[in-house]
Formats: C-alpha cells, sequence, structure tokens
C-alpha cells in the first residue's frame, strides 16, 4: 500500500537521498485525513522493513547514502527502479496533458 509511495518520495529526493525518519514523516502526512491517521511507530517500522527488504535483493531497488541512515534509490541497472522511472514520466505527461 504504502510501497509506491516510498518510491515516489525517494524518485524525488534524488541522489541525496532522505533519512528514515523523514522519509516515513513523509508517508504518514500523504496518508492522513481528517478522519483517519495511520499509526506513526508502525508505519515507521513498515517502512525501514521495506527498506531493508529491497536492499538485499541481486539487484537492490534501493541503496544507502554515504550518509548514515539514509537512502535512495539504486538507479544504476535496476529494471525495477528503469520501470518506476517510465511510470512516473508517462504519469508527469498525461497530468501536463489534461
Amino acid at each position: 500500500m504504502y510501497d509506491r509511495q516510498i518510491l515516489q518520495i525517494l524518485y524525488d529526493v534524488g541522489d541525496n537521498g532522505i533519512a528514515v525518519r523523514k522519509l516515513a514523516m513523509h508517508v504518514y502526512n500523504l496518508n492522513c485525513t481528517l478522519f483517519s491517521q495511520p499509526d506513526l511507530q508502525k508505519l515507521h517500522a513498515y517502512v525501514q522493513q521495506y527498506l531493508l527488504k529491497n536492499m538485499k535483493s541481486a539487484q537492490p531497488l534501493i541503496e544507502r547514502t554515504d550518509r548514515r541512515g539514509y537512502y535512495r534509490l539504486n538507479t544504476r541497472g535496476t529494471s525495477a527502479v528503469r520501470q518506476f522511472l517510465l511510470d512516473s514520466i508517462v504519469q508527469n505527461r498525461e497530468e501536463t496533458d489534461e
């Protein structure tokens, strides 16, 4: 559910990356409504697990930066990232055409 939002935020921040805490806050803010709010601690744990899970594959989707606790998209040769970037470009073009 939050996976696409996490990837979009990582894409938006670029090569500098973002801290896990800030990433979790961005996802939290995207999902807060007047009538419901996700549990921030559970959301933070989900974001941490998602990052760790996607860093351990043969072609990791996410990588650590030089700064401790900061993560970014691994844009070097990962097919999943390339597909995400293509989908984002197509979605942005459709939004600007409307």
